[in-house]
């Protein structure tokens, strides 16, 4: 089997034999059922081979779809010109960049209408490259547009930048709607979807298709299609792992499986870590290498967002599919990257619950936090990590907060923003990095603890406290009955009381007592 891992051409894909699984039904589908779309996927996920699809389909070229299902669909193949807006190809840290993309990209196009270079501005440019293209092959413009928000993604926090990008791609794109009479067809594509009112506010006929569960399934692959088409290599792995071949599905199934766009709809695999994991025979963090998400937890910081809500945040979908309130949510960000999906549907309340996609996003994010929200250094990580596991499993309580309040103590280490929503993360995410049980914020009777962590033979309840004292903590827990629930668990408890101080920002002190 050749795989198509970072091929994102879909003749490539056809000339050169390697899989491809069949999404034409949906191409056509698309193109028959009406005029402008949009449709934000997360990276990596195959927007970019779903529009060289729809090009090829556009430009008529039948050959490249024999034996699929378009063939069947498909009886006219009309030619139509084809303007293709790549915008992921560039760096927009320099201002110019945009401009110089679009420039280039609307020569290449003049020059094959004739048209000659011009001074005109980049919207006139492109109304006269629609016509040019209209008038002189005689059929309407198929418009695609790839990554339509890289510039504006590389630039968050970047305000003013980020409004000049924002003009420039609204004037440009704007011209679809002046152009209808020559427009047979337009995609815009990328990882997120800035608001109407913003770039696409004089394109306001746009269909957003992210969240329809009739192209849920335009990119990435679900279990059936795995199943039609990799079946010998999933059982090729499973030999290699030494393993069954449904343990193989099983596993794949829950590292790379599990995103939803649209409610009830089946769960996707992301296409690029599920060939990775065949190809190599490994069931490795693929995905999250890929990218660093810095600027997703830059958000999450500038916010004092409690990492806690990840899980169980409910949105709707106007929230959902808009990055308007990025200063103050970062879960539309986080939803529409990738990092967070649709889990549960409340149709009464019109709400969506969101959790991470799979295991390979939820322990990459979670170790990606580390280093963001605490000193250990990525070289550090290993060690502490191991040796912190071991402890929490030996029921060492005094041992792992050593650890904890010694790593704290690094003099190079300064929280920033709410001091005790900050301790609470950075606790938090420890423990839920190494692979344990953690609940935070769990509701008793009369209460809610602030920490709650499990291991097969120990249980540990923390209370936290700022610029109190750890007496304070413990008595909260005695006064609340934290533990009544475990009465009869025949583990081994651990109360375990914590303060910090706001004014050196570290761990003030801290004191363990046995049940």
């Amino acid at each position: 089997m050749k795989y198509p891992i970072g091929v994102q051409t879909f003749e490539t894909i056809r000339e050169e034999n390697c899989l491809y699984v069949d999404k034409t039904s949906f191409v056509y589908k698309l193109a028959h059922s009406g005029k402008y779309f949009f449709l934000s996927r997360p990276r990596r996920f195959g927007k970019s081979l779903l529009l060289s699809t729809l090009k090829t389909y556009f430009q008529g070229k039948k050959e490249f779809f024999k034996g699929l299902a378009i063939e069947r669909m498909e009886q006219d193949w009309t030619v139509y010109p084809v303007l293709h807006l790549d915008l992921n190809a560039a760096k927009y840290t320099d201002p110019e960049a945009l401009s110089l993309l679009l420039d280039a990209s609307f020569a290449y196009e003049e020059n094959k209408y004739g048209l000659a270079p011009t001074n005109q501005s980049l919207p006139e440019r492109f109304k006269n490259l629609i016509r040019r293209a209209y008038e002189q092959t005689g059929q309407k413009v198929v418009i695609l547009v790839d990554e339509y928000d890289k510039p504006l993604l590389q630039t968050i926090g970047y305000k003013e930048l980020q409004n000049d990008y924002r003009n420039q791609l609204k004037s440009v794109y704007g011209v679809a709607k002046t152009m209808d009479a020559y427009i047979r067809f337009a995609l815009f594509t990328g990882v997120t979807k800035f608001s109407k009112v913003s770039v696409f506010s004089d394109l306001n006929n746009l269909e957003d298709i992210s969240l329809s569960s009739e192209f849920a399934e335009i990119c990435g692959m679900t279990e059936n299609e795995i199943r039609d088409n990799l079946d010998a290599e999933v059982s090729d792995m499973a030999d290699s792992n030494g393993i069954s071949k449904e343990k193989c599905y099983e596993l794949l199934k829950e590292n790379y499986d599990g995103y939803h766009f649209s409610p009830n709809s089946v769960g996707m695999y992301n296409p690029f870590s599920l060939l990775n994991a065949l190809k190599q025979e490994k069931f490795n963090d693929f995905w999250f290498e890929t990218g660093t998400p810095t600027f997703l937890v830059e958000t999450l910081k500038r916010t004092n967002y409690d990492l806690d809500n990840l899980t169980r945040e409910e949105v709707t979908s106007d929230l959902l599919g808009s990055l308007d309130a990025i200063d103050t949510n970062p879960i539309p960000l986080l939803y529409q990257s990738g990092y967070l999906t649709i889990k549960e549907y409340d149709p009464e309340f019109g709400t969506y619950r969101l959790d991470f996609p799979n295991l390979e996003v939820n322990k990459g994010f979670t170790r990606f936090l580390l280093r963001f929200y605490t000193p250990v250094r990525p070289e550090q990580s290993a060690s502490f990590i191991k040796n912190f596991v071991l402890e929490v499993r030996q029921g060492q309580p005094e041992k792992f907060m050593s650890r904890l309040d010694s790593m704290l103590a690094d003099q190079n280490y300064r929280i920033a923003g709410e001091a005790e929503l900050y301790f609470h993360n950075a606790m938090a995410t420890i423990f839920k990095m190494v692979g344990f049980y953690v609940e935070t914020e769990r509701h008793t009777s009369d209460g809610r603890m602030d920490m709650l962590l499990q291991t097969k033979d120990y249980i540990y309840i923390f209370e936290f406290k700022l610029d109190k004292s750890v007496e304070a903590a413990l008595a909260q827990i005695e006064e609340k009955g934290y533990a009544v629930p475990f009465a009869h668990d025949p583990r081994k408890l651990y109360k375990i009381g914590v303060n910090f101080s706001s004014v050196t920002r570290k761990i003030e002190g801290w004191k363990v007592v046995e049940r």
